[in-house]
């Protein structure tokens, strides 16, 4: 059965979100303005990747209030009820379509070192902007399968353990497990030839560290812990206590992207560096 957090938990959940919100906000909006107008000037693929992955953020970002409230009222959802089933939505839509972008970026990029002139070739490039697709909407339908009014997704019958466990292995599989294959593969091969071909430069070299970085973290800490509950309660078939507390490690989520913003557009480093100079010049 579900156990709820008591006051020190709650609060750990609310300066996590809080801290979450003032950092990847500001940054998102920086992003996503900055995609628009690299898109409007000259798109390509990475771009779009971008803009999808900002307005992935900037999604859950707008939403994370209303977790903030449901911290501070120890995890009781004082809300109305059907705000429950559209905040699961926005705040797990994001979640997993956010590592799909992450791979898209990595493959990308892999892309581009390995096979610099057929990328550079003349290509059509397909806007596919954040798309709801049917694999959000099967985990959507998921919501209403909440048992305590009083609380948002959190108790289930043994009946609705047998019919959401296996699904939610199956979304470990496609949203986790595949898109860290792929991440992996990309990245080690990019290092691979980054470390033969001494014409990049250092600055650049420090660019795809830092872009690897930010990813492996995303993955080890924000997703790793919410999907690892998906597999243990698969296999002890229950909904694993502690599963709510995995879900303060995944909102980092849009606390670690910022370092791939920053890695990958020249408009965020240049932003960077006038913040900077502006400080400076203030002190």
């Amino acid at each position: 059965l579900f156990q709820p957090p008591d006051f020190k938990y709650s609060t750990v959940f609310l300066a996590i979100y809080i801290i979450t919100f003032l950092i990847g906000f500001p940054n998102a909006v920086l992003a996503f303005c900055s995609c628009i107008r690299k898109i409007h000037r000259k798109p390509i693929p990475i771009d779009i990747f971008m803009l999808n992955l900002t307005a992935s953020d900037l999604v859950f970002l707008t939403f994370l209030p209303v977790k903030m409230k449901e911290a501070v009222d120890n995890m009781v959802w004082n809300m109305p009820y059907i705000l429950c089933h559209i905040n699961m939505f926005m705040f797990f839509l994001p979640f997993y379509s956010s590592g799909l972008f992450l791979t898209a970026i990595s493959a990308e990029r892999y892309v581009c070192v390995a096979f610099p002139v057929k990328y550079k070739s003349p290509k059509r490039i397909i806007y596919t902007t954040f798309i709801y697709s049917n694999d959000a909407d099967n985990i959507t339908n998921k919501r209403h399968l909440v048992a305590e009014p009083q609380r948002c997704y959190s108790n289930f019958t043994a009946k609705q353990l047998r019919e959401l466990l296996p699904a939610r292995l199956s979304i470990v599989v496609v949203f986790f497990l595949l898109p860290l294959l792929i991440c992996c593969f990309c990245y080690i091969s990019l290092i691979h030839i980054l470390m033969k071909c001494p014409l990049f430069k250092r600055q650049r070299k420090l660019r795809v560290v830092g872009l690897i970085v930010g990813t492996l973290l995303v993955f080890a800490i924000s997703f790793a812990p919410y999907n690892a509950s998906h597999i243990v309660g698969f296999i002890k078939k229950e909904n694993p206590y502690w599963r709510i507390k995995t879900l303060m490690l995944s909102t980092l989520n849009a606390c670690f992207d910022p370092i791939i913003f920053f890695c990958i557009s020249k408009d965020m480093r240049r932003s960077g560096v006038q913040r900077m100079t502006a400080e400076e010049r203030a002190k």
